[in-house]
This record gives structure tokens, C-alpha cells and sequence, in this order.
């Protein structure tokens, strides 16, 4: 049986390890066999990232789709998992494959399949194609070699930048940019976005400094995941350079990364809550909001205060653009750098979502320390943070049935008002602080999240947990 398993967004693995050419031509015929059972006919994108022979297996994609007589649009070089989904909306087609590992380190690589409405796969389409992967040996995958493809019409090379590009462009209000623009340093990670922000800016008044803007298959000796200590040089550079913000994109462009002029990181959690607030304040929009169960509840507090109806999904983006499709929302996201919003494609974008934080601090002539300032002065403030709990695995089967009955009746004490199972365990107390308890789908450890009105009531909880729990 195979035990290559779809994680929250797609198949990822070490190359030479597990992730291989054989392995990847298995995944393909898989996702062509779904295709075939569903019946629908038509093109399927493939794009890839700049890791290290991604473009070589785009290509050994194309020859196995090929060999399916399934057309293939292959972009025609790196190009970020937004921007290949919003090629199937562009060409009309019937899904996507993405070559990339996203912020995993640079021996990794992967592989996703994004369905015909551009967002994430859902588990029911990945539960399929792992079916069909069970019953696959090597001798029953069909190839048909690129260059004898091209000969039969079965490969078009397409470049969807501008149309990406000027999609993104309709959906951000320049007025605000152009009036006043600002000073931002870029940090594209040497991942997939290099270019795209920067030369984007530069069409704009705004003064653009990019850095890590050239393909680098290691990431500079990092992991290309746009938080904690990796942003060490882009603070220095917005300091140095007296920038007013410095943003950052993962390695496929999906997450991103804020820092303020001073310096300081800023959450996706906080720049969801600004980036909501901004949305209903400047632009007038109204309408439900959906984030996952692990991402803040200032995001409630916000719609609330304005009657909107929020949507809580288990982890994964899968979820968001499920709702997003669904509910017609204004905003989705998630704690780990998602974001969507209204009028784009169902799959988050981290290009999208640093151009927005450009046109909220242009439109306020505020820094990010004083939004959230005043954010805070109206909604309260909340502090939240994510723990990753390793545990030996061998321990693993009795710490999940632990978590899975864990039902203390206070927690630091504060009395436990719900609890829920949406994924893992969250347990939310009386006074408004909640912690969720989940484990990770592909290590032995578990991911404590928790919320408070201060850091102190925050450590209090992750202490409780961790004690009540014996982690």
C-alpha cells in the first residue's frame, strides 16, 4: 500500500528520501485517474516553484499527463501557487498541479492539485486521489515524452503574470498608494514571488528596496517561512533604510510576513484583525467573515461590533475557501499567513495580502504599532501565541486519547464555558480566553494555541495546559 498521505495543503517530502521522480509520476497518474472518474475534460495548469529541480519535475508531470491525453498549460517559469491557481480561472481550466513545498526547508519539495474553482483541495478530492494511489504500481503510469507531446499539441507554455498582476491590481485601491506612497522593504525569500511585489510597487510613487530577489535553492541557508528569526535582515533593512514597513512572502508566495518602521513583527493574527477593520472602515464593505479555529477572536469582537456573521473551520485553507465559495465573505484567513478576500480566487495569497497592508497604512498615515493601538482602544487587546509540544512516538497514542477527553472544569482558574471538537480540542473560558490543543498531522508533537487579554494570562494557560496534560 502507498503511504504517501496529503497534509493540510498537499504532499510534501524529502527529495531523494521519499519525494523522487517515481514517487511524483505515481501522484500524477493518481490525480489523472481522478480526473478521468469525475469526467471532466479540458486543460490542467502546472506550475513550480524556484526550489531545487522543480522545473524538472513540472516537466515530468506534463509527460505523465500527457500520457493520460490530459492538455497540459505549463507556465512557462517559477511562478507562485496564486498565480498558478489564477491561471485556471484565466484559461478556463479544469484544475492545476503546483510544484513547491511552500516554507518547508529547502530539502523538501512538493506537490498540490487545485481543483477548478482555484483554492485549495478538499479532503474528499485528496481522499480520491490517495485511492486511487493505493491501487497504482510504476508499470501502470502512462508517459508520453515532452517533446513528443509538444508535436501532438498536448503541451502550451503560458505566462499568466500580467493577468495575474492585473487582476491583483483591481482589487486594491490605488488612490490611497499613490496619495501618499510609502517606503517598504521587500524580502522575497528567494522563493517563487522574486519580482512580483517590488516591480508591482515600482509602477506605483512607492520607493521599493528589495532584498533575497534572486533564486537561491537553499533560501540562504533558511527556511523561506516569513516569521520569527528569519526576518532578521529584512528588520535591519527597514531600519537602516528608515522604511516605513517591510514585508515578506514564503517560498510559493502564499503567506506573508509584516514588520513595522520600528521594526517589530507583526501576526498574521494582527494583521487579519487590521486588515477586517480596514476592509468595513475605509472601504464600506459588509459581509461574513470565516477564519480557522486556531486564529484570533479579536476577528469576532470586529464583527460583532458591526453584526456580521463570523465562520469557524478546522485548519487548513481548504476550509477557508470552502466558506469563502460558499458564504460570499469578505475576508478569509488563518493564523499561519492566509488571507483571501472578496472578488479573488478561494486560495490565499500572501501577494495580495502585503499590497493590502500598503494601501491600509497609506490610507491612515499610521504605522502598524499605532493601528493596532487604536484597534485595541476599541476591540480590547489579545495576546495569542502557538506552541509546537514535541513527544516522543511512542507516547503519541496515549497523549491523543489524553487530548481527547481533556475536559477540565477551570482553566487557570477560570471557569470553562465550551467546549469544541471542530479540529482537535478548544476549550473556551468565561472570561473570553480560549486554548485549542491539536496534533500535528505529519510529526510526533502537538500545537498548543492560546488567546488572553495579556501575556501573562497567556503563559498562566500554557502552563496550566502543559502541567494538566504532563507535557
Amino acid at each position: 500500500m502507498n503511504t504517501i498521505k496529503f497534509g493540510t495543503d498537499g504532499w510534501r517530502a524529502i527529495m531523494a528520501r521519499e519525494f523522487t521522480f517515481d514517487n511524483l509520476r505515481l501522484v500524477v497518474q493518481a490525480v489523472a485517474n481522478y480526473i478521468s472518474e469525475t469526467g471532466k475534460n479540458g486543460k490542467l495548469v502546472i506550475g513550480y516553484d524556484q526550489r531545487f529541480l522543480s522545473d524538472k519535475f513540472a516537466l515530468e508531470a506534463a509527460e505523465v499527463l500527457a500520457g493520460n491525453d490530459i492538455p497540459v498549460l505549463l507556465i512557462d517559469k517559477p511562478a507562485p501557487t496564486p498565480t498558478t491557481a489564477y491561471a485556471i480561472k484565466k484559461y478556463g481550466a479544469i484544475g492545476a498541479l503546483m510544484i513547491t513545498a511552500s516554507h518547508n526547508p529547502p530539502e523538501y519539495n512538493g506537490i498540490k492539485f487545485i481543483p477548478e474553482y482555484a483554492g485549495p483541495a478538499t479532503p474528499e478530492i485528496t481522499d480520491s486521489i490517495e485511492r486511487h494511489l493505493n491501487t497504482l504500481t510504476l508499470d501502470m503510469v502512462r508517459i508520453k515524452p515532452i517533446k513528443t507531446a509538444d508535436s501532438e499539441g498536448l503541451i502550451e507554455y503560458i505566462s499568466p503574470l500580467d493577468d495575474y498582476l492585473n487582476h491583483l491590481y483591481s482589487l486594491i485601491n490605488w488612490e490611497y498608494i499613490n496619495k501618499t506612497p510609502v517606503k517598504v522593504v521587500v524580502d522575497s525569500m528567494f522563493g517563487a514571488g522574486t519580482g512580483y511585489l517590488d516591480n508591482f510597487l515600482c509602477d506605483s510613487h512607492c520607493h521599493v528596496n528589495p532584498i533575497h530577489g534572486c533564486r537561491d535553492p537553499l533560501f540562504g541557508g533558511g527556511m523561506p517561512e516569513p516569521m520569527g528569526s528569519s526576518l532578521n535582515e529584512l528588520v535591519h533593512k527597514v531600519k537602516e533604510t528608515g522604511s516605513i514597513l517591510g514585508l515578506a512572502l514564503d517560498g510559493d508566495a502564499d503567506r506573508f510576513g509584516a514588520i513595522d518602521r520600528d521594526g517589530t513583527y507583526f501576526s498574521p493574527n494582527q494583521i487579519l484583525a487590521l486588515l477586517l477593520h480596514h476592509l468595513i472602515e475605509n472601504r464600506g464593505w459588509l459581509g461574513p467573515v470565516a477564519r480557522t479555529v486556531a486564529t484570533t477572536h479579536l476577528l469576532d469582537r470586529i464583527c460583532e461590533h458591526y453584526g456580521q456573521d463570523i465562520y469557524e473551520t478546522p485548519v487548513g485553507f481548504k476550509y477557508i475557501g470552502k466558506i469563502l465559495l460558499e458564504k460570499d465573505c469578505i475576508l478569509g484567513g488563518e493564523e499561519s499567513g492566509g488571507l483571501s478576500i472578496r472578488g479573488h480566487i478561494p486560495e490565499k495569497d500572501g501577494i495580495l495580502a502585503c499590497l493590502l497592508i500598503i494601501e491600509m497604512v497609506a490610507q491612515s498615515g499610521k504605522s502598524l504599532g499605532e493601528l493596532m493601538e487604536d484597534l485595541y482602544q476599541k476591540y480590547g487587546k489579545l495576546v495569542s501565541e502557538r506552541l509546537d509540544i514535541e513527544v516522543p512516538a511512542e507516547n503519541m497514542p496515549g497523549m491523543l486519547a489524553a487530548v481527547r477527553d481533556y475536559s477540565p472544569a477551570k482553566i487557570n482558574g477560570q471557569l470553562v464555558v465550551e467546549k469544541l471538537t471542530v479540529d482537535g480540542i478548544k476549550l473556551k473560558m468565561a472570561n473570553g480566553s480560549w486554548m485549542l490543543i491539536r496534533p500535528s498531522g505529519t510529526e510526533p508533537l502537538f500545537r498548543l494555541y492560546a488567546e488572553a487579554e495579556s501575556e501573562d494570562e497567556l503563559r498562566k494557560i500554557q502552563q496550566f495546559v502543559r502541567e494538566d496534560l504532563d507535557f
